[in-house]
């Protein structure tokens, strides 16, 4: 299939922005001070709940909506609060004209509450890059790497999963896509090579010269 006629689903986290250097501690923080208020726990057992969450389901959020009813548009309202978020994102030069000269339909496809993702796009100038965004909300709370993530968004949008491409800085979710039979591209600065990866690129700017391996 021609590269043009495919369709790119762009994780945006550790993606399209570096999110470790100041977004994720302060969404980590966030979330222990929500789960120590609302469940009534010292921070020790907060650490233990988000650890066997993430373990179990690969989000906090699941287990704490099936094991304490959390109302997931609160705790994710609570815990992606950022006034100053101009000032934290850090993204390449040359990002927004990387997305313009990528040839094919462009989605955003991430575990993130949707004012969230729709303020880093604004932040970074490529909003109108994408046709489409599914965040945690579009998903109906199941995240990546949930199958049943993928497929709302496939039906949604009508797509074949083979004429899709993740790009997405986490393996989980590249196995899942894989499984799916979507080509699939790993942001990572590791040397090694999962067979979940049809391409691994240490920069989401390298992907328009790596077009061949795809």
């Amino acid at each position: 299939m021609n590269i043009a006629q495919r369709t790119w689903l762009f994780d945006l986290d550790n993606t399209l922005h570096d999110a470790s250097a100041h977004i994720f501690p302060q969404i980590s923080r966030a979330m222990m001070a929500y789960i120590c208020r609302y469940l009534n726990v010292d921070e020790s057992e907060a650490t233990r709940l988000r650890q066997t969450y993430w373990k179990r389901y690969g989000a906090t959020l699941l287990g704490l909506m099936r094991h304490h009813g959390t109302d997931p548009r609160h705790f994710l309202a609570n815990t992606h609060q950022f006034p100053d978020l101009a000032r934290i994102v850090v993204a390449e030069r040359g990002l927004k004209a990387m997305l313009l000269r990528l040839p094919g339909r462009k989605i955003i496809f991430s575990n993130a509450p949707r004012d969230y993702a729709e303020a880093v796009l604004a932040v970074t100038g490529i909003r109108r890059c994408f046709d489409a965004i599914y965040s945690v909300e579009q998903m109906r709370f199941q995240p990546k790497p949930a199958t049943a993530g993928f497929l709302r968004l496939l039906h949604d949008e009508g797509l074949d999963a083979r004429a899709c491409i993740l790009v997405d800085d986490t393996i989980v979710n590249l196995k899942t896509a894989k499984r799916l039979r979507m080509k699939t591209v790993w942001v990572s600065t590791s040397t090694r090579q999962p067979p979940c990866a049809d391409l691994k690129i240490a920069s989401v700017l390298d992907l328009p010269r790596r077009l061949g391996r795809l």
